[in-house]
C-alpha cells in the first residue's frame, strides 16, 4: 500500500510540475550575426501625439524670442507669475501638424528629426532669422514593457534611443519563466498597430527591425507553459489537494 501511495504522489508531482530546459532560457545561443545587416544608425520618426520641445537660437537673440515662447502660470489672487517659466511644448496632432509661432501650421509628423529641423530652418531663414539653429526634443518619449518581466511598466527614455535589450534590462530582465523565443513588440505604423516577434535566443535579434525601439512601442513577454500551469495551480490548490486525496483513497481501497 505504501508503494502504491508513493507512486500516486509521484504521478501527481509529475503532472503539476515541469522543468525548464537550458535551451529555452539562454540568450544568443544560435545563429551567426550577419555583420552586413547590422546597423548602428537610428533615426527618430516624429509621430502624432508626440510632445515636442523646440528651441531656436541665433546670433541675434532678440529675433529668436517670438519662436521660444515661455509658459508661465499666474496666481489668481495677485496676478503674479508662479515659479520659473518653462519652454513652450508642441503636440503633434492626429494629422501630423503642430502650430508653430509666427509661421503657423507645420506638418512634421512622419519626418525624421533631421528633416523636421531642416523644414523649420527653411521657414525661418532668411525672412525671420539668419542662420538659425533649431533643436527638437520629444518630451514624452517612452516605451512600455509588460508580461513576465521583473519590473513591468512604462519607462521614459531621455536620450530617445534604446534597443530592445536595453529595454529588457530596464525592466530587470525576463523572469526565468518568461518565453525567450516569442517576445512581442507592438508598434504603430501608418496609423495601424503592427506586431513583431523576436527570439532572444537567436543572434538574429541584432538585425531585427525592432532591435531599436521607437517611442510608444509596447514590448510583451509571454509566460511559459509551466508558469501558466503554476498560476492555475495556485488558484486551484484546494481542488488539487482534494483530487489527490480522492486518488489516494481509491488506491488504498483497490490495493487492500
Amino acid at each position: 500500500m505504501q508503494k502504491a501511495k508513493k507512486v500516486a504522489l509521484l504521478i501527481i508531482l509529475i503532472v503539476l510540475s515541469s522543468c525548464v530546459s537550458k535551451k529555452n532560457i539562454t540568450y544568443f545561443q544560435f545563429d551567426t550575426i550577419d555583420q552586413s545587416k547590422v546597423s548602428n544608425s537610428y533615426k527618430t520618426i516624429l509621430k502624432p501625439d508626440d510632445i515636442l520641445q523646440i528651441s531656436v537660437s541665433a546670433i541675434n537673440l532678440e529675433a529668436t524670442k517670438p519662436f521660444n515662447l515661455p509658459v508661465v502660470s499666474f496666481s489668481s489672487s495677485s496676478g503674479n507669475p508662479n515659479g520659473s517659466p518653462q519652454q513652450q511644448t508642441y503636440l503633434i496632432d492626429s494629422d501630423g501638424y503642430i502650430d508653430f509661432p509666427v509661421i503657423g501650421s507645420l506638418k512634421i509628423g512622419g519626418l525624421t528629426r533631421q528633416e523636421a529641423v531642416k523644414l523649420i530652418k527653411s521657414k525661418l531663414d532668411p525672412d525671420y532669422i539668419k542662420k538659425p539653429t533649431v533643436n527638437i526634443r520629444i518630451v514624452n518619449y517612452s516605451i512600455t514593457i509588460l508580461g513576465d518581466v521583473k519590473n513591468p511598466g512604462t519607462y521614459t527614455i531621455p536620450n530617445e534611443r534604446i534597443t530592445i535589450l536595453e529595454a529588457i534590462g530596464l525592466a530587470g530582465d525576463l523572469k526565468i519563466t518568461g518565453k525567450r523565443n516569442t517576445v512581442k513588440v507592438f508598434r504603430e505604423i501608418g496609423g495601424k498597430k503592427t506586431q513583431f516577434n523576436v527570439d532572444l535566443r537567436s543572434n538574429k535579434i541584432f538585425t531585427s527591425p525592432v532591435y531599436y525601439l521607437q517611442q510608444n512601442d509596447l514590448v510583451y513577454v509571454d509566460p511559459n507553459k509551466a508558469s501558466s500551469q503554476d498560476a492555475a495551480f495556485n488558484r486551484n490548490t484546494g481542488l488539487f489537494i482534494s483530487i489527490g486525496s480522492i486518488l489516494l483513497s481509491l488506491i488504498n481501497i483497490l490495493t487492500r
